[in-house]
């Protein structure tokens, strides 16, 4: 039987807006992790049949097929071609989902998927513009104003009876957790530095902030309603980033002479409301958990886009997973979230955790625009 096995996972550090990977492209960002991804394997990339890349605003510098433009732009042949997925901030865990889809069903025998997002050279939004994007049907079904995610995330802070308080001690505590990551170097294997310029590197995710406090987040103003709790202490931060998985089958695995790492255990979607926009990770992992026959309490890891601090704890009192196993590195809160690039960047994350760990199954689900969600169960191996 066929299936899907990742066999490396690498990403660029994640850069804080107009910070030390904005003078990048993003296709030459794109194909510094997809040369980064074949060399570590030791690999020729044409024996790579297909690039998937996950990529949100297809404007600018990220038109025209960024996938197949990052190909040409890594010196690839020019016999590999590239297709590029937006399912939102899930496009690049989408990515991976299509990868997998294609070696199993026999499409494929070797794909890379990952993902690219320059926040800082194409702003969030950009591809819409002033444009009502949405349709004359959702306007009479949903109403006249556009769905925001910012008050998506007071909705769930409401729902859930969230106080401010827990969002920023959830918010501090992501940035300590990645503080320690750096420290102990557990991002070191999966990073691939980024030359910015003649004479600058960048090697650690800049978005990571030291020495926070609780008094000081207090102070920190409502971002999307006067008398609201999100802040931008609480939510996602503004960044760019790639990141590249290298997947095949176990058999080509075999066959090069490969160690995969982990496997595509169980791949879903789950929509829910558009409004509200963030909960539909909640029915994403009780579908995955229900497919895979699976519980829980099996799970040794779990990534939880950070989106905004209301969404991982309103998942987490949903779900009743294990507070400790959720993030374990920090999440987008600290570390950035640059959208078409997030989904393949916690997923290296993850499976980098999981095999320092010997964590036998890892969960990652993401809240994506449209009020959709992508949940993966990935087996190490």
């Amino acid at each position: 039987m066929r299936d899907a096995v990742i066999v490396e996972a690498v990403r660029t550090p994640v850069g804080k807006r107009n910070g030390g990977l904005s003078t990048i492209a993003s296709a030459d960002m794109s194909a510094l992790v997809l040369n980064a991804v074949v060399e570590r394997a030791g690999v020729d990339p044409v024996i790579v049949d297909d690039v998937v890349w996950g990529c949100v605003s297809q404007i600018g510098e990220q038109a025209f097929d960024i996938a197949r433009n990052a190909v040409l732009s890594a010196g690839w042949p020019e016999s590999v071609p590239g297709t590029t997925v937006d399912r939102q901030c899930g496009s690049s865990q989408q990515a991976v989902h299509f990868a997998a889809a294609g070696l199993i069903s026999g499409q494929y025998d070797v794909v890379v998927a990952g993902g690219v997002e320059s926040m800082s050279r194409i702003p969030m939004g950009a591809s819409a513009g002033d444009s009502w994007p949405y349709g004359e049907g959702f306007r009479k079904r949903y109403g006249d104003t556009a769905p925001h995610q910012g008050l998506g995330a007071e909705m769930i802070a409401d729902r859930w009876k969230l106080s401010r308080t827990q969002l920023d001690e959830f918010s501090l505590e992501s940035h300590e957790k990645a503080a320690a990551a750096q420290d102990e170097g557990r991002f070191d294997r999966q990073i691939v530095p980024v030359r910015a310029d003649e004479s600058t590197w960048v090697s650690a995710d800049e978005g990571v902030r030291r020495g926070g406090t609780i008094e000081a987040m207090a102070k920190l103003r409502p971002a999307f309603k006067e008398d609201g709790r999100v802040t931008a202490g609480n939510s996602s931060q503004i960044s760019d980033g790639s990141a590249a998985l290298l997947m095949m089958t176990s058999e080509k695995a075999s066959e090069f002479g490969l160690t995969p790492i982990a496997r595509v255990h169980t791949a879903v979607l789950a929509g829910d409301d558009p409004v509200i926009m963030l909960t539909a990770p909640i029915a994403a992992t009780a579908r995955a958990l229900k497919r895979s026959g699976l519980s829980i309490d099996e799970i040794g890891a779990f990534e939880v886009n950070e989106a905004f601090a209301s969404v991982p704890l309103a998942w987490i009192a949903e779900t009743g997973a294990d507070t400790k196993a959720v993030n374990p590195n920090g999440g987008a809160v600290a570390l950035g979230h640059p959208l078409g690039g997030s989904g393949a960047r916690i997923m290296t994350t993850l499976v980098h955790h999981m095999r320092d760990n010997d964590i036998r199954f890892g969960l990652q689900t993401m809240c994506e625009g449209g009020g959709q969600a992508n949940a993966t169960i990935i087996e190490l191996i």
